[in-house]
């Protein structure tokens, strides 16, 4: 059980990458789009993990659909909005959620700027009616390229005041993050937070890079960050965090055997681990689940719960008065309950 005393915090976690079942079958019947099965049941294996996919890629490709039937502006503001909704059903106090507009903006040719302010105004309508907090990061996906990268990230910057941070996503293996030195030094000028995939489906060089080129402060995922000793002290060192996300990780065949995950490892390190959702929709997962299972399967303490809830709190994109605001307001409610 997560310790009540404590803000239930999800670092990771992609607002693309949860997009319902339901939203992307309603938009696909307004938008006149022809999807590949007939029946709503049928659709759910082309939406959701089943089983491990053989690797990232693949995993990937189940989240096609759900941008592929954001048809207008209006679209991404309602997926924004439930996103913030879904957040609230988890339980979740405080989330800070990661999108690519180019990504959500590619099949309708939609302006990569707007994407983001519809993005923007969904978030903030969903936080007018559900009391969570909700932070934004942009994300570069480095599968569609430099160049792509680049105008991504200027419909990013063109809100930069709107968002706390910049990630790079997608396909690490064949586009490495030495392709985006240039795209996260205007990271830098801007002011952001930097978080990066890394040490996922690459190995710890990636991480190395990540954090001395890109200047990244969290990673995501990091798992193979377990290889190289080395790096493990150096992200002690420097309150580096990991991102962590146990069912994603199994799931895109990074880990295949969840009980030997390098959480462990980490926190035996004393690392700034944290434990996060990913893609919560596609993954057919929430964050309380995670924590059962880092429970059951890894046999993880009360002190380790707690633990893993307070390095998120650390971890968070956030200021020292924020946090504390965060923590008193869920001691509040709990008395009030």
């Amino acid at each position: 059980m997560i310790n009540p005393d404590l803000p239930l915090i999800d670092l990771h976690r992609h607002l693309d990458g949860n997009i319902r079942a339901e939203t992307i079958w309603e938009l696909a019947q307004q938008n006149n789009i022809t999807l590949p099965v007939k029946q709503f049941e049928q659709f759910i294996p082309h939406v959701q993990i089943i089983e491990s996919e053989p690797d990232l890629l693949a995993f990937l490709k189940k989240l096609d659909w759900g941008v592929n039937v954001l048809s207008s502006l209006d679209d991404c503001k309602r997926i924004a909005f439930e996103n913030v909704e879904d957040v609230f059903t988890a339980g979740i106090h405080y989330a800070e959620l990661r999108f690519s507009p180019y990504y959500m903006s590619m099949a309708y040719k939609l302006p990569i700027a707007d994407v983001v302010a519809a993005v923007i105004d969904g978030v903030n309508e969903g936080m007018k009616k559900y009391p969570v907090k909700i932070k934004l990061i942009g994300i570069l996906s480095r599968t569609f390229g430099v160049e792509q990268c680049q105008q991504e990230l200027n419909g990013l910057l063109a809100h930069k005041d709107k968002l706390i941070g910049i990630d790079l996503a997608g396909d690490e293996y064949n586009y490495p993050g030495e392709l985006f030195t240039e795209h996260f030094k205007q990271v830098s000028d801007a002011g952001l937070h930097v978080t990066v995939h890394a040490g996922e489906a690459a190995g710890p060089a990636s991480v190395w890079q990540a954090i001395n080129d890109l200047k990244a402060e969290r990673i995501g995922h990091g798992v193979k960050s377990y290889q190289d000793e080395a790096l493990l002290e150096y992200m002690h060192k420097h309150n580096i965090a990991i991102e962590s996300c146990l069912t994603s990780n199994y799931q895109t065949g990074t880990i295949s055997d969840l009980s030997k995950h390098p959480i462990t490892t980490f926190l035996k390190h004393g690392l700034r681990v944290c434990l996060n959702t990913d893609d919560p929709a596609v993954e057919g997962i929430e964050l309380k689940g995670e924590f059962e299972l880092a429970r059951s399967l890894l046999g993880f303490t009360d002190t380790e719960i707690t633990l893993l809830q307070e390095n998120a709190i650390a971890a968070a994109f956030m200021s020292e008065s924020e946090r504390k605001t965060l923590r008193q307001s869920v001691l509040n409610n709990l008395n009030k309950g």
